[in-house]
């Protein structure tokens, strides 16, 4: 069998199959660019369906939910470009580090994910190859482009929250977080025009989670790595469920984004 012919047998990933990103916008002119690495349930037609039912596939733990369309809206009010990540989060997270223990889940919030007990380490790394790899490639030529062009990158992960999980039951009562791990400096000038604009959200900063290099890579890499702004916002997917609801909070963040342009320009 030659090399090629090798190649497609032992493929991930079939023709078929959806592409490892999505690029909306990619020639915007804004310099912000987003990010969405949770957007999606796709699963590769060689993994069936991980062992889990269609129910589960409609849950957080799939996906963020709400927050693709978001995404979208925000990219034309800013006109800037964003890159969608269209495979599960239970695939595997295109936000952590390959080795990170929940990097492919076998569990999550209570439910187990069977399709990924017991993976050998080559089926563990054609994920990563084949669906991580090319997103965070394309993330990393957006940003380029902007550094060719003399632009200052600016970088905003966007990604939603549940407001209770199953395993413990807590309430967690942020309308939006903010979250940064070494340079707070855009989450917090950010969080400061939301109060402004709007005092009746709780906006919080690293709620319901923070940034780290061993659980993140985003950030860390692409953000934190080659010296641009940066955040990460988690918003409560209770608000963007409905239609009305992503278009709400579209609007709400590029105003208060362009108003942060407008002070730093």
């Amino acid at each position: 069998m030659s090399e090629i012919a090798k190649k497609i047998v032992t493929s991930l990933l079939s023709t078929r199959d959806e592409k490892p990103f999505v690029v909306v916008n990619g020639n915007g002119n804004s310099t912000i660019i987003l990010t969405c690495e949770h957007a999606g349930r796709a699963i590769p037609e060689s993994l069936g369906d991980l062992g889990v039912n269609r129910e589960i596939m409609e849950c957080h733990i799939a996906y963020d939910i709400g927050v693709e369309n978001v995404a979208k809206q925000l990219s034309a009010l800013l006109d800037a470009s964003l890159v969608l990540q269209p495979y599960s989060r239970l695939v595997i997270d295109c936000n952590r580090p390959f080795n990170a223990p929940d990097s492919i889940p076998v569990s999550s919030d209570g439910t187990n994910i069977h399709g990924n007990l017991a993976l050998d380490d080559d089926s563990r790394q054609k994920r990563y190859d084949e669906i991580v790899q090319p997103f965070h490639e394309i993330v990393t030529h957006q940003i380029d482009q902007k550094l060719v062009a003399g632009l200052i990158p600016i970088l905003i992960s966007v990604h939603s929250f549940t407001p209770k999980l199953m395993v413990d039951g807590q309430l967690r009562p942020w309308h939006m977080g903010l979250l940064y791990n070494r340079d707070d400096r855009l989450a917090t000038d950010l969080q400061k025009i939301l109060n402004n604009q709007h005092p009746r959200l709780n906006i919080a900063l690293n709620e319901p989670y923070s940034v780290s290099d061993a659980d993140d890579y985003t950030i860390p890499v692409h953000g934190e790595q080659r010296g641009i702004p940066h955040v990460m916002l988690e918003i409560n997917n209770s608000e963007i469920i409905s239609l009305v609801g992503q278009m709400r909070w579209a609007s709400i963040l590029a105003g208060c984004i362009k108003e942060w342009l407008n002070i730093k320009n």
